[in-house]
């Protein structure tokens, strides 16, 4: 059988790096001459572009659909949903996060689609009450494919889920496959990711008080926006740091505004396989990050090799390997160096076949 057609369905295409990637692998489908549909629950105003030729759907119900409680909701969200798998007759389903992946399952049983659900976090957060994940083990039972981005990940799920699951790695931006800057880098500690709990960049803020007098000479940059952006900024003016730590929000070429970028932190409590972390090795950016579940930088990082690996919400040891870097050019040198291999190893051209391959393979299994 061969495979012509492939929706995509995740919640929206908002910005941020799940969609991004969602976005990038819809389009290589669609310039292989594959059909290709987006389906989306809702459509918001700052999201990713993507070619004329691939479709968009919206799979949320109109006001003159909506019922009058939520079962109701819910219920007209699925049949809605599954009319439009029968309408356009996709040979591969593939959705993402959380609720999505449980939608995206129910609504095609019984159809000829091939179903495959990608977690692209930590498991235990999209499914994180005990009925949810009854749910999730239930309903990836009827799914064709289970798509992990660690090796830690697939160990939340039972055998018989795992044993249908394969471990997929997020391909790298085309914008940050470039030669290496040969420079000297800038005096600048950056990270770049949604200004939130979970990302924890209070611990870097307190990082970098301690070592601003020992090297007046470095700056901190926090790209990105969130909930937490008033809580840092209030971090910020608490230590005395306002000319010396910036928070200039989300920017769009981000490739070519951290080139020269000093040192690379990440200091989330969580990551699936992250893309912040990937970019920056990938530029040649000596890059630390916390060693957290479900594994992603634990996948990519040997420690003093081609990066760092600390501790979650070390404070002391994140100081203590930012001077690290700062003090021994040589070893950072070696680290950003080293970790340019991703380029090779994550490049569209590889992850993105990969993913053909896997959906060929299912299509044609009997």
């Amino acid at each position: 059988m061969k495979m012509k057609q492939i929706a995509f369905y995740i919640g929206s295409l908002s910005k941020g790096g799940s969609e991004r990637t969602f976005v990038n692998l819809a389009e290589y489908f669609y310039e292989q001459g594959y059909q290709v549909t987006i389906v989306t629950q809702y459509k918001k105003e700052n999201e990713y572009t993507y070619s004329e030729g691939i479709e968009r759907i919206l799979s949320d119900l109109t006001e003159e659909e909506t019922g009058k409680s939520r079962i109701m909701n819910f219920i007209g969200r699925y049949r809605k949903l599954r009319r439009i798998w029968k309408q356009i007759k996709p040979d591969v389903i593939l959705s993402c996060i959380g609720k999505n992946n449980l939608m995206s399952v129910a609504s095609a049983l019984g159809l000829k689609s091939r179903t495959v659900v990608s977690v692209v976090g930590e498991p235990s957060e999209e499914y994180p009450t005990g009925t949810i994940r009854l749910l999730a083990n239930i309903l990836f039972s009827f799914a064709d494919g289970v798509v992990l981005k660690t090796t830690d990940a697939m160990q939340f799920f039972p055998r018989y889920i795992r044993n249908k699951s394969i471990v997929m790695k997020n391909s790298l931006n085309p914008t940050f496959i470039r030669e290496t800057y040969q420079g000297t880098r800038e005096k600048t500690i950056i990270s770049v990711g949604r200004l939130d709990s979970n990302k924890n960049q209070t611990i870097l803020i307190k990082a970098f008080a301690r070592l601003s007098k020992e090297h007046p000479e470095y700056d901190l940059i926090l790209y990105g926006e969130g909930e937490d952006r008033n809580k840092l900024e209030e971090m910020v003016h608490k230590a005395d740091l306002d000319n010396k730590i910036m928070l200039p929000g989300t920017i769009e070429n981000v490739a070519e505004t951290i080139y020269k970028a000093g040192i690379f932190v990440l200091t989330s409590n969580t990551e699936g396989m992250p893309n912040a972390l990937i970019e920056a090795m990938a530029l040649g950016i000596p890059s630390i990050s916390t060693d957290c579940p479900c594994g992603g930088p634990r996948d990519l990082i040997q420690t003093y090799e081609n990066g760092i690996l600390i501790p979650v919400n070390d404070v002391n040891q994140l100081e203590k390997e930012i001077r690290n870097l700062i003090d021994n050019p040589e070893l950072a040198e070696k680290i950003g160096r080293n970790a340019t291999a991703v380029q090779q190893d994550l490049s569209p051209e590889v992850i993105n076949k990969n993913w053909e391959n896997y959906f060929k393979g299912l299509v044609n299994k009997g």
